[in-house]
């Protein structure tokens, strides 16, 4: 493994991690109030092009930091509604 894979790897996993931070504090507390849906939709919404970008050229880091942020983003809007005060 050459050095640009390694940075390539390397800003996968921190791509990846991003919203875990977040996802914990959702779960944890039960509070969305200051989640923009608006927000999470736009980075769900480039997740799933650059996950189409990745999987057609094969860039396996892409393909595994996205998906997780995909799966992330899924778990926050699910917590944006079953969260939200009525």
């Amino acid at each position: 493994m050459n050095w640009i894979e390694v940075f390539g790897h390397v800003g996968a996993f921190m791509s990846a991690v991003t919203f875990m931070p977040q996802v914990y504090k959702v779960w944890k507390t039960k509070s969305v109030n200051d989640l923009s849906l608006t927000m999470i939709l736009i980075v769900f919404l480039s997740t799933i092009i650059w996950l189409v970008y990745a999987v057609a050229l094969m860039l396996w880091p892409v393909i595994i930091a996205n998906s997780i942020v995909c799966f992330l983003s899924i778990l926050l809007i699910y917590f944006k509604f079953a969260y939200e005060k009525k």
